[in-house]
């Protein structure tokens, strides 16, 4: 495992985001930047360029685009494919003309879902609209070699929901513990998958929260999307 410079700085896109408040607290010996969408706009290539002539970076941690709630990758697919498609593309072009190493978070839901335990060499085929537009995004991203692309089925702790699906087994991870991760990983090439134990929903969810109710996602969730997370557990010994 190698030790980020502290020096070296990093752009966070999407810097109001849920993930990025946790990423500045846990990361307070880094100089990492939280530009908001008015300063660094995924869809305004010149809004980023000029922002990277002021700041310099090293890195760019991709964070910005749409996620929740998942219905609105069907029913307005416009914005999710501007945003997590088009938007990252963008990203990607900015890093190469800049030489930036570029951190691309995508999600374990590009799986199928039925097998679990998926290892990033195994084929992907998405389970919904959110992990198809995620997808499109790593198109563009492995095309750039100076890349770190992030599998992650991560939630917010304690766990966000009043119920949790006990017949769906994945492997969650709280975003604390994603945000510690990734200054271990930054230099790192490839695909990734990021996750915690493999666990149904809801046996997850109880350990923040002591009164979630049971519910069953059988019609909306495929029964295994969980993945391989070995290489990162070698990475990080």
């Amino acid at each position: 495992m190698t030790t980020l410079n502290s020096n070296k700085k990093i752009i966070v896109t999407g810097g109001n985001g849920r993930f990025a408040q946790v990423l500045k607290k846990e990361n307070k010996k880094l100089k990492i930047f939280f530009p908001t969408k008015k300063i660094f706009n995924i869809l305004n290539i010149n809004s980023m360029k000029q922002y990277i002539k002021k700041i310099k970076p090293k890195y760019i941690i991709h964070c910005a685009g749409l996620s929740r709630p998942m219905d609105l990758h069907v029913k307005d697919i416009n914005k999710s494919i501007n945003l997590n498609i088009i938007g990252t593309a963008n990203v990607v072009n900015v890093c190469n003309d800049f030489n930036i190493k570029l951190i691309y978070f995508s999600t374990g839901y590009v799986y199928e879902g039925k097998k679990g335990n998926y290892k990033e060499k195994d084929a992907v085929l998405p389970i919904n609209n959110y992990a198809w537009s995620k997808l499109g995004g790593e198109c563009s991203v492995i095309l750039y070699k100076k890349s770190l692309i992030l599998r992650i089925i991560m939630c917010e702790k304690p766990f966000l929901h009043d119920y949790a699906f006990h017949d769906i087994k994945t492997n969650f991870i709280f975003q604390d513990e994603v945000a510690r991760i990734i200054p271990k990983i930054l230099n790192k090439k490839g695909i990734i998958n990021i996750g915690g134990k493999i666990q149904s929903v809801f046996n997850f969810a109880k350990k923040s929260k002591k009164n979630i109710q049971k519910s069953s996602g059988k019609k909306i969730f495929p029964p295994n999307p969980s993945m391989n997370v070995s290489k990162l557990k070698k990475i990080l010994s």
